[in-house]
């Protein structure tokens, strides 16, 4: 597991004031199904050279990334039950078990949406412990959806990821129809309180939106285009 600077559940290390103060707070993503190697290989290599919090892949490329960051404190993210969230708790769990298997030092798992709006809070509350049991003690994120959810259902959902053990929240797939916004932020952060990390995610595509997400309580941003968020 990668030694991360920061306790995962209290990322923000300093004021982000200009585009360098991002570096920190950033999970360097690739999640395209057509992402080949050498973009694994540039992914790691930008991720380590800017230090970025932690490079996001599918469970594919997880032992690739391990493997490309070994010694860097840049941590190796997974996504489980990616974009949809509706696989089987039984395929969640055994994808979140091969990945830290392979290597991940966190994993970002999508929330069952169909049980979420149809009300059943149990199934969901398991379904996102079995993750986190089958993680063994590595960070798990719960990716929401905000974008399918009412205000209700948002809150429900932050606060069944926290009873679950999950250690942080995030907005969005980035597959959806719509991503991260401020107020989704601070409605998730009202819900967790301060020991619970929340992930803005979808749609971050330059320094002030960033900036504005991490403003409203945001402790990790998720961007593709990470090396421009950071003016480089």
């Amino acid at each position: 597991m990668a030694d991360t600077p920061e306790s995962p559940r209290t990322d923000a290390v300093r004021r982000v004031e200009e585009p360098a103060d991002l570096a920190p707070y950033i999970d360097h993503t690739l999640l395209r199904p057509d992402a080949r190697r050498a973009e694994v290989a540039t992914l790691c290599a930008e991720a380590a050279e800017h230090g970025f919090a932690a490079v996001c892949v599918a469970s594919r490329w997880v032992a690739e990334a391990r493997h490309r960051l070994q010694g860097s404190p840049v941590a190796v993210c997974c996504v489980v039950g990616f974009p949809h969230g509706d696989a089987s708790t039984a395929a969640k769990a055994a994808e979140a078990a091969a990945a830290t298997g392979d290597g991940a030092d966190e994993l970002d798992m999508v929330i069952s949406l169909g049980a979420l709006k149809a009300g059943a809070y149990r199934e969901v509350e398991q379904d996102i412990r079995a993750v986190v049991e089958a993680a063994s003690g590595r960070l798990v994120k719960v990716i929401l959806e905000t974008c399918e959810l009412d205000e209700r259902e948002k809150a429900v959902a932050c606060a069944l990821s926290v009873a679950a053990g999950a250690g942080y929240v995030k907005t969005s797939t980035g597959f959806g129809k719509g991503g991260a916004t401020v107020e989704d932020i601070q409605l998730m952060r009202s819900v967790v309180g301060a020991d619970v990390g929340v992930k803005a995610s979808g749609g971050i595509r330059d320094f002030a939106t960033a900036k504005a997400m991490i403003d409203a309580g945001a402790s990790r941003v998720g961007a593709s285009r990470s090396v421009a968020l950071i003016g480089r």
